[in-house]
């Protein structure tokens, strides 16, 4: 049977390819959408740099976990001055592309409320005008920049919003690992398992493509071995770019896929107990490794490939990976009874993302 990979993002990757943005930008009149940190660590001198006037301004108090309390104000003031700019270039990790991709996103009024009544409606929606997006990640995780997908957080209502459209695809993605080579070790670990977790979940899918499978398998061959490396030597150029283009793999493995189970539990944890995202979906991967493999033939076949083993031994060594990065995998070890988490798995399997996932086995994964 005919299958079908789609992935519209013009991608640039490699040491020094920041320097492609004026190319990419051809001219238009940019804002950059960024984190607190990216001007003392010098990213916003080099894109105004970089830039010159077609810089209009900079956004640059994007939070973790972009919420809707904060986004509404920066959405509004955005339309207010919808003029200012053509294209959109976000600058940082997940948080930042996920922000950028809700204000590219034009409603009639210019109003966040609006945008957030057409996603709690959950039908698809045409936006009445949209800018241009160029993605820039900071971190090797996200995969954000060569997917259409972002979350939005309602903290106060313990909801979470997924948003996705034509035009929430970047138009181009530019990975420079030397951007990279500030990140800490708790980030680096985090956003690298959330790479892990994409790549995995790309596999577990009913959406999943031999080309899919491509990618993520060599995105969990690469992560595996890269990602511990990398934990004791975060200077090492090499790595960085290992672990760049591992996580823009797993990007575009998952880009076609979307994401399954662990991220549908992941949610509940961050939300509930604030679990950070990329600790909330890849601490459940043993336990879900187990549930999809002998659910379908196919898939196990991928699943032996990614990791060369057998099930046993597969998920062994996934729960002694996550070990050896200090990342505990029971839900015990994050304050969940045994009951609670039943209920949530039970409940992530009939999520949106949890529809995603080949196995049938959340009665019994946790007896």
């Amino acid at each position: 049977m005919a299958q079908q990979f789609f992935n519209p993002v013009a991608t640039h990757f490699g040491p020094g390819s920041l320097e492609e943005l004026p190319r990419i930008v051809n001219g238009a009149k940019v804002v950059v959408v960024t984190f607190p940190e990216a001007r003392s660590l010098g990213l916003v001198t080099k894109l105004e740099s970089l830039l010159g006037d077609q810089l209009a301004y900079v956004i640059e108090n994007v939070q973790p976990n972009p919420d809707v309390s904060h986004l509404a104000e920066i959405y509004n003031r955005f339309w207010r001055d919808e003029h200012a700019c053509d294209v959109v270039v976000a600058l940082g990790g997940g948080s930042a592309i996920d922000t950028a991709k809700a204000l590219i996103v034009g409603t009639e009024g210019g109003s966040f409320d609006e945008l957030l009544a057409l996603l709690a409606d959950g039908k698809p929606f045409t936006p009445n005008k949209a800018k241009t997006l160029i993605a820039i990640p900071t971190t090797a995780g996200t995969g954000s920049e060569v997917t259409p997908w972002a979350t939005i957080w309602d903290s106060a209502k313990q909801k979470k919003y997924s948003l996705h459209l034509d035009c929430t695809w970047p138009k181009a993605a530019i990975v420079d690992p030397e951007l990279m080579l500030t990140l800490p070790k708790s980030i680096t670990i985090s956003t690298g398992l959330d790479a892990l977790s994409h790549a995995l979940e790309s596999i577990w899918n009913v959406n999943a493509n031999p080309v899919s499978d491509v990618f993520a398998i060599g995105a969990i061959h690469d992560i595996m071995t890269c990602l511990p490396l990398l934990a004791r030597e975060l200077d090492n150029k090499a790595l960085r770019s290992s672990m760049a283009l591992a996580a823009m793999k797993a990007g575009l493995a998952f880009s076609n896929t979307k994401t399954a189970l662990a991220h549908s539990i992941s949610y509940e944890m961050t939300l509930r107990y604030g679990l950070p995202h990329g600790i909330a979906c890849s601490f459940t991967l043993p336990l879900v490794l187990g549930m999809a493999w002998g659910e379908h033939p196919e898939r196990d076949i991928a699943l032996q490939r990614a990791f060369n083993t057998d099930r046993k031994t597969a998920i062994d060594r996934l729960r002694a990976f996550l070990h050896q990065l200090e990342v505990r995998t029971e839900f015990s070890d994050y304050g969940v009874s045994a009951p609670e988490a039943q209920e949530m798995v039970q409940h992530a399997m009939q999520g949106a993302r949890g529809k995603n996932f080949i196995g049938t086995k959340a009665a019994v994964a946790l007896s």
